[in-house]
């Protein structure tokens, strides 16, 4: 098949790579957008989306993406499924390959990194039944939800601890679920949580099942000792995990410049990342607010970047 050649590939489309294509759109410097596997991204398995701007009744994660892409259409995106699967930026045009397919090639002046972060989950049947009917990996998206209820939280580390004390203003009790004796959190994030009144620890322990149904939502979680094996049933109505996020950067290993945890890095006050031409926007660069709102706001400054960046580096004579 022939190479598709676009001066604006878009990796990703999520709340950041539509709200890229809509500016690069609007441009008209027509961006190319590879939606991957879960066109959407995050906001594809949540339900109510209350905390948007414009939307004061709320509005369902997947139909927020619709509208975006809706908007991104309009101004004439145009929108492949597939995934990148190798990424050549040795020499401009940049090459990838698309699916895996030698002969699936997209030639681009240009990329926009948009691919997200996965939340990650702890491999239970019941937490997959119930995400979205009590059980959710982000507590500043959810909590609200849960006012006047007691919520259980996984996770050990500093942002276990901070959605733990946010937690506490809308659950009666927030009660943290941690494998080990000890916190991996910072001290000074430790010592809140753990001066909190309203949180309680549960050390040495694990979630072993998690009842209640999509009507009824969470009625209660059963805990499992690590040491003994017991298991403890409590009456609790939502559950939160928080034992981090994986960033969809594997394809850019050894290529663009990565934290430990595969956050790309980008230039101070830009998207820019190591390698000129390419932008970086979203969840993938944002290890800190991972928000819809947050991820569109860096898509249309990595889309003002890629504009600037084609300004300045295409001939016109």
């Amino acid at each position: 098949m022939p190479e598709q050649h676009t001066r604006v590939l878009i990796i990703g489309a999520g709340p950041a790579g539509l709200t890229a294509a809509l500016y690069a759109a609007r441009a008209e410097l027509k961006p190319l957008v590879i939606e991957g596997l879960v066109p959407g991204g995050q906001l594809m398995i949540t339900t109510d989306v209350e905390n948007y701007p414009g939307f004061p009744d709320g509005i369902m994660g997947p139909e927020i993406i619709e509208k975006f892409r809706a908007q991104a259409e309009r101004f004439g995106t145009e929108f492949r499924y597939g995934m990148v699967s190798k990424v050549d930026v040795s020499s401009r045009p940049f090459r990838c390959e698309i699916d895996e397919d030698p002969d699936d090639i997209v030639l681009a002046d240009t990329i926009i990194v948009a691919t997200g972060a996965d939340a990650k989950w702890l491999g239970l049947p019941d937490e997959k039944r119930l995400t979205n009917y009590g059980v959710s990996a982000c507590a500043t998206c959810d909590g609200a939800f849960f006012k006047g209820v007691e919520i259980g939280i996984v996770g050990g580390g500093d942002t276990a601890m901070e959605e733990a004390l946010f937690l506490t203003r809308y659950g009666t009790k927030v009660h943290v679920i941690v494998r080990r004796d000890e916190l991996r959190a910072s001290k000074i994030m430790a010592a809140r949580a753990l001066a909190h009144d309203k949180i309680e620890f549960h050390w040495n322990s694990q979630v072993a099942s998690i009842q209640g149904s999509p009507e009824a939502g969470v009625t209660g979680v059963t805990l499992r000792s690590t040491k003994t094996g017991e298991e403890v049933e409590h009456p609790w109505n939502a559950l939160f995990i928080a034992i981090g996020h994986k960033p969809n950067s594997d394809v850019w290993k050894g290529i663009l410049d990565m934290d430990d945890a595969g956050y790309l890095i980008t230039k101070a006050d830009s998207t820019y990342t190591n390698v000129d031409g390419v932008f970086a926007c979203g969840d993938v660069q944002d290890s800190v607010y991972r928000q819809a709102v947050t991820a569109a706001g860096t898509g249309c400054a990595a889309a003002i970047d890629a504009e600037r960046w084609l300004e300045a580096n295409t001939s016109h004579g």
